[in-house]
């Protein structure tokens, strides 16, 4: 795959080039037919530019749009200050709790040089200790989802990739992805798709890379849906060339690149942001909307929603994938939203309130539909739309959402549904506490999730790590005789 372009390098970069042709932010607002402020925020490495405006740039500041998309620093400075900024991104550096530290002009070339140097020799190490396989694989799932919402999980290279793939095979993209295509889709990249008898149970496909075969399951083992997915995210792996993953950080890495690749052929770009735009207008933008043009998952379709609504759209969005306890498989955010993290920042395997959206759909009265609800927390008011899918064999509720202000953009943004999840008020009773809290002894529920540490109990420390000690205790205050 084409090397991702590096926002923050490009921002340096063109600021390197504006000042070394003399020009002040206005000067060039005028040439590109931009405002300053989203100059501003391009320089800042805060936004990705258009194709248009990069020729426009470039012809502004007399460079080549390759020396202009170039991921190299333009000089030291440039390089020290994109570390420090990365480095106060990591969860290790949070963790101290220190403010957040600005590289401007007032900040020495020789400052800059020891803070990275003294971040650079602490490289896997936290808090005195070396970091363990499991906390390695935390860190690099917490970065990644750090840099996903600094591109505000948009793939351009990827998108380019799958347009330029479809156009190959004359899909037109409206309506849903149909298995002619597929096998279409597969031969362009030099495979075929045979359906086999004794699949691997832990493989959800098999690819003969000498022959060019993905095998996959037979019809009555996976439905047209499912195999769509399994098919494209293996395409998306040789369309990508990914290669031998060297540690868990780009396992990962790969993965997210071809669930993206999956979803951007089965919702392909310009028809699902024509479909957007259409709901955006009238005020009613709803997932079901993506789910049911496209036929696919809820879940993939928001997750694509994610890809496209604050890139065509401008609208921040969070997502979550929990269990019915609330424990989280899957996170995104770039509204701002304080989900519960870990002191590696790591937010899959902890629990949300039960206060929250996608843990309330559960007890609606009607689980199957969705479930809109605003809620308030200690850092402000959210709105979210949950839906709960695959309740009668893996049950998971996927909730997706954006700050109230923007509610009203969505279907179910006027719900009068609205709950406090606020530390100060969901704290448990301190009476209930202390009536159980030396009696108690559950044993955890045996998790699917194994990347991931069993949530943290409710209690500020507890022998009992994955379970919720407040749904034990109340549980044990309905089974005493009498109230005794």
């Amino acid at each position: 795959m084409a090397e991702e372009l590096d926002l923050g390098v490009l921002g340096h970069r063109i600021r390197h080039f504006r000042k070394r042709q003399k020009l002040t932010l206005a000067d060039l607002s005028e040439s590109v037919d931009k405002p300053v402020p989203y100059l501003s925020q391009l320089e800042n490495g805060r936004i990705e530019p258009k194709i248009g405006l990069l020729n426009g740039l470039a012809d502004a500041l007399d460079v080549s749009v390759g020396e202009l998309v170039d991921n190299t620093p333009p000089n030291r400075r440039a390089e020290l200050e994109l570390e420090l900024e990365r480095a106060q991104s990591d969860p290790r550096y949070k963790s101290l709790s220190l403010p957040h530290l600005k590289p401007n002009a007032k900040l020495g070339d020789d400052v800059l040089e020891h803070l990275v140097a003294l971040w650079r020799a602490l490289p896997n190490t936290e808090n005195g200790r070396t970091l363990r396989a499991e906390d390695k694989a935390r860190l690099a799932n917490a970065e990644l989802r750090n840099e996903m919402r600094e591109r505000n999980n948009y793939f351009s290279s990827i998108e380019a990739i799958v347009n330029d793939a479809l156009s190959e095979i004359d899909y037109p993209g409206a309506g849903p992805m149909s298995e002619r295509h597929i096998t279409d889709l597969a031969a362009h990249f030099g495979f075929r798709v045979e359906r086999a008898k004794g699949m691997p149970s832990s493989a959800r496909s098999v690819t003969d890379q000498r022959n060019r075969i993905i095998y996959i399951p037979l019809r009555e083992e996976v439905e047209l849906r499912a195999a769509r997915s399994v098919v494209l995210q293996t395409l998306g792996h040789y369309a990508l060339d990914h290669s031998a993953t060297k540690d868990f950080g780009d396992y990962l890495r790969q993965r997210v690149e071809s669930n993206y690749f999956a979803a951007a052929a089965l919702i392909p770009e310009a028809p699902a942001v024509e479909l957007l735009n259409r709901s955006y207008e009238q005020n009613d933008l709803s997932i079901e909307d993506l789910k049911e043009a496209f036929y696919v998952s809820y879940e993939m379709a928001a997750h694509r929603f994610t890809n496209l609504a604050t890139e065509h759209l401008g609208l921040p969005v969070h997502f979550l994938r929990c269990n019915p306890d609330g424990v989280v498989s899957k996170a995104y955010e770039n509204d701002g939203i304080d989900y519960p993290a870990d002191q590696d920042g790591t937010v899959e395997g902890m629990r949300v309130s039960r206060h929250w959206g996608v843990r309330q759909a559960w007890q609606a009265s009607q689980s199957f539909m969705l479930h809109y609800q605003h809620t308030t927390t200690d850092g402000g008011d959210w709105w979210c739309a949950t839906y709960i899918e695959d309740a009668a064999t893996n049950p998971y509720a996927v909730s997706i959402g954006t700050t109230s202000e923007l509610a009203s953009h969505f279907r179910g943004g006027d719900t009068i549904r609205k709950l406090d999840a606020r530390s100060s008020r969901t704290a448990p009773d301190p009476d209930l506490v202390e009536r159980w809290e030396e009696v108690a002894w559950p044993s955890a529920a045996q998790r699917s999730h194994v990347l991931t540490a069993l949530p943290p109990s409710s209690a500020k420390f507890s022998p009992f790590p994955g379970v919720d000690l407040v749904d034990v205790y109340r549980f044990l205050d309905r089974q005493r005789p009498n109230n005794s």
